[in-house]
């Protein structure tokens, strides 16, 4: 997994950069190799929002791109919600992606009406 953090209205800390690498491990072992992960910090400046810690994700996989955005009090536990957020998505659309070819594989049983006619 290709990551990129980056911030918005911040300078981002060596201490930062590695807490949300040391949190996304979790999504790295999900995701191939080459997938690009982009991570965005931001400080919302409006006085009135109380959650004003901004950590935005988009994830690019083959075929889909993924979102996520959270807020809280703290960085570190906007960034905690995000790897929450990422690693249900991207394990919700494996999950949709193997299940998918299951039920195609599968045949279809027979309805009890076709089974009583077949058996007359």
């Amino acid at each position: 997994m290709q990551l990129h953090v980056k911030g918005k209205n911040l300078e981002v800390s060596d201490s930062m950069r590695s807490y949300v690498e040391r949190k996304l491990q979790k999504l790295d072992r999900r995701v191939h190799e080459l997938t690009e992960v982009e991570i965005e910090l931001a400080v919302e400046r409006n006085p009135s929002i109380a959650d004003s810690q901004v950590a935005e994700a988009t994830v690019h996989l083959k075929g889909r791109t993924l979102r996520a955005r959270e807020t809280a009090r703290d960085m570190k536990a906007a960034v905690d919600q995000l790897a929450d957020k990422l690693t249900r998505q991207v394990r919700d659309l494996h999950d949709k992606r193997v299940g998918g070819r299951r039920h195609a594989a599968e045949p279809e049983p027979e309805s009890p009406v076709e089974a009583e006619i077949t058996e007359s």
